[in-house]
């Protein structure tokens, strides 16, 4: 199936591109860029906050699925901590996440864990693992929060 982009061009020199692709496919519900962030590999992991762990494209590709089905998320990294090596890098993110629900606008703060490996393809997502904030997590996110005149 053609694309709309050429991924290329928004993937692949460095882990935080695809990172940033990740997260702006999210914002935008394209499936396709999303799962184009991800490593053609049998292995790779997601886990939703209090989800059960998903393992392989068809599974991930299915979940993003129908969390697109009730509209967007706008999740927005923030405080990302990096550990890389050559092929590896690991980034720890608090997600400033917003999901619109019948009931009106929820607004979360999740931590996540993103894996990316260096493929031929470029840097590609092998791990999304994420689960509710503290208390702690919050308070710290607004106490860094801009106060705007």
């Amino acid at each position: 199936m053609p694309r709309a982009r050429p991924i290329a061009a928004t993937l692949g020199g460095s882990s935080d591109e695809t990172e940033t692709a990740f997260y702006d496919a999210l914002q935008r519900g394209d499936l396709e860029l999303l799962m184009s962030c991800w490593a053609d590999e049998e292995d790779i992991i997601c886990v939703h906050p209090g989800g059960p762990r998903l393992v392989g494209a068809p599974a991930i590709r299915t979940a993003f699925e129908a969390m697109f089905a009730n509209g967007t998320v706008r999740a927005r990294p923030s405080q990302v901590r990096r550990v890389q090596a050559l092929t590896s890098a690991v980034h720890s993110v608090a997600e400033h996440v917003e999901v619109m629900l019948p009931d009106g606008m929820h607004r979360a703060i999740v931590i996540a864990t993103n894996v990316y490996h260096k493929t031929p393809q470029g840097w590609r997502l092998v791990v999304h693992h994420a689960s509710a904030g503290v208390a702690e997590d919050v308070q710290a996110m607004q106490a860094q929060q801009p106060v705007l005149h």
